[in-house]
């Protein structure tokens, strides 16, 4: 019998007076799994999750997390906050408060709560452990919100823009970080609009436009939505004959450019069938660049030219970490 989802939400509304912010999201997470959703800004990628974390009320659609509705009864709602760690896109400590301090004090809040100190170690916090918060880097406030996640041991942590803002280096330290927290064993649903993030660490994807699902399945098979096509470009260091080039095997056209450049498009092994012509004629392909189909291809066609930040507004207690 296979296991029950993580979470399974169906048909998930929202709405705040006449702007919908959801208006049809469906979703299932698997155990073990890192599901991202995906979207651009104003999407409802963060009011999905908020009602997923029972953070929000849902005006429609239904929703179970680890077997129990987390915007059900306060015996569901109470077992979830013991089972959930929430990082949220915004949340804020006490400027003074040492990094030792915050993980202590909300560990206090779960009654099988995890090491502090071994927590900090796992995160690359140890040596930060009694620097005060307002002097981390943003890399480290960002571990730091990942360990207030997990401080309460969750089976499933939801962690919502975490590495908008950072460098190159600090996000991609933050990358190795959410993957040792699942070799923790813990599901993660990431939310992000970092492309190269969802490739990286997503198994499964669901990507969000205008409150609705627009695709969904492993960050390979959504690019595949945009087609198969790859394009190469090249200067041979010989003259080639386009209509032997156009001959070969997956093949869809080629053109050479008044600069010498030959530029092909193809789908299946083409790549490989174009090397192989060339070299059989012993021509070597300078410069070579290859583009296949990429989830931000996709991305941007699905979804279009980017949108204004989500317009409604939070309520004043839905911010809170859990």
């Amino acid at each position: 019998m296979q296991e029950a989802p993580v979470i399974h939400a169906e048909h998930l509304r929202k709405s705040y007076g006449r702007t919908v912010a959801v208006a049809d999201v469906s979703l299932t997470v698997r155990r073990g799994e890192i599901v991202g959703v995906l979207g651009r800004n104003g999407a409802g990628k963060t009011t999905t999750v908020e009602m997923i974390g029972g953070l929000r009320e849902r005006d429609g659609g239904t929703v179970r997390v680890l077997g129990l509705d987390p915007g059900g009864s306060a015996h569901d709602r109470a077992a979830l906050r013991e089972r959930v760690g929430l990082q949220l896109q915004e949340s804020a400590l006490p400027a003074r408060i040492t990094v030792r301090e915050a993980v202590v004090e909300y560990a206090c809040f779960y009654d099988d709560p995890a090491d502090p100190d071994e927590l900090l170690r796992d995160l690359g916090l140890a040596d930060k452990a009694g620097t005060q918060c307002r002097a981390l880097s943003g890399g480290q406030k960002q571990r730091l919100s990942i360990a207030l996640a997990l401080v309460g041991n969750p089976e499933l942590a939801v962690l919502d823009e975490l590495t908008t803002g950072l460098d190159p280096q600090a996000r991609r330290d933050t990358w190795d970080v959410v993957e040792r927290v699942r070799r923790r064993g813990v599901t993660i649903v990431l939310v992000t609009h970092f492309m190269e993030e969802a490739e990286r660490l997503c198994d499964r994807v669901v990507l969000v436009d205008a409150g609705r699902v627009v695709a969904e399945g492993t960050p390979a098979e959504v690019a595949a939505r945009v087609g198969a096509e790859q394009t190469l470009a090249f200067h041979p260091s010989a003259p080639v004959d386009p209509a032997a080039l156009r001959a070969l095997d997956g093949v869809g056209s080629v053109e050479v450019a008044p600069d010498g450049v030959v530029t092909l498009r193809g789908t299946g092994n083409v790549v490989q069938e174009v090397m192989v012509a060339l070299a059989a004629a012993g021509v070597r392909p300078d410069d070579l660049r290859v583009h296949r189909s990429t989830l931000e291809d996709a991305f941007v066609t699905l979804t279009g030219a980017p949108a204004a930040d989500e317009a409604a507004p939070a309520p004043s207690d839905a911010r809170v970490e859990a």
